[in-house]
């Protein structure tokens, strides 16, 4: 898996940082060595000071020319150095590096999966699915390439995720799908999910796939790009609700043998 739920531009926000300073240090360093004749300590110890403005005086007095370099230094130096520090303390305060330690240990977690179940999308189909995966002490991992969901995931110490687009080869390659028992694709539109489909089924002929569906004419095509079995939310909703008129006491009676299976598996 990949950093991301971090973001390239926070890391490429800090190696920018991190190259400026270091540039600047080995400029000044050489700079005085050459112009000054400082040692190589006495250089750095010169930049360092130069550069973060404290206020310490001079290792030793400059020439003419020193001063000029000296100046030329904190000019060139100072908007770099604040921009440093500013990137850093941020990766640090905003959770950028708490995150990335988080994101890493999911992801050591996740290379050991096996007989997993792949959620894509975590909005309300995908959630209720992963609910009742978890009440069968199935491992989940989630895939969705939502920055706030990944978020709000992040807050679940028990819930393994993924940042992706999940009709990538290298997403679902990072979630083991080549490892996976299933996968089941819940995302509100269907031409993704028949993306994600037909994606899934490329690299695990083997897999179950079950994919969400909101118009009555996806469900040939998905099965068609090879999902097991296609649920469509709406259909079944309206069929439900039409059966508590027509039908209540068949859905009551329904619902009392649901509750006894359930309690036979766990009790």
């Amino acid at each position: 898996m990949k950093t991301r739920g971090i973001g390239k531009e926070n890391f490429k926000s800090i190696y920018v940082s991190i190259s400026l300073l270091l540039l600047i240090v080995i400029v000044g360093t050489t700079g005085y060595i050459l112009i000054e004749g400082f040692t190589f300590t006495e250089a750095f110890f010169m930049t360092i000071i130069t550069i973060s403005t404290v206020g310490f005086r001079e290792v030793k007095p400059l020439t003419e020319f020193g001063q000029f370099f000296t100046a030329f230094l904190i000019v060139i130096s100072f908007g770099i150095f604040a921009y440093a520090v500013t990137t850093l303390t941020r990766y640090i305060v905003d959770g950028v590096l708490r995150n990335y330690l988080k994101d890493n240990k999911v992801k050591t977690r996740i290379e050991k999966l096996s007989n997993h179940v792949i959620v894509v999308g975590y909005g309300r189909n995908g959630r209720q699915a992963i609910e009742e995966l978890k009440r069968h002490k199935f491992q989940v991992v989630v895939v969705d390439n939502d920055v706030s969901i990944i978020e709000t995931i992040r807050e679940n110490a028990n819930t393994l995720y993924i940042r992706g687009d999940a009709t990538q080869d290298e997403t679902l390659l990072d979630a083991k799908i080549d490892k996976a028992r299933a996968l089941i694709t819940a995302l509100p539109n269907d031409a993704d999910n028949l993306f994600v489909v037909l994606t899934a089924r490329s690299m695990n002929p083997d897999i179950t796939i079950i994919s969400r569906a909101s118009n009555f004419n996806t469900d040939k095509k998905l099965r068609s790009a090879g999902a097991t079995n296609v649920i469509m939310p709406d259909k079944i909703g309206g069929q439900r609700m039409a059966k508590l008129v027509a039908q209540p006491d068949v859905v009551d009676f329904l619902e009392f043998v649901k509750l006894k299976e359930i309690e036979e598996v766990y009790i």
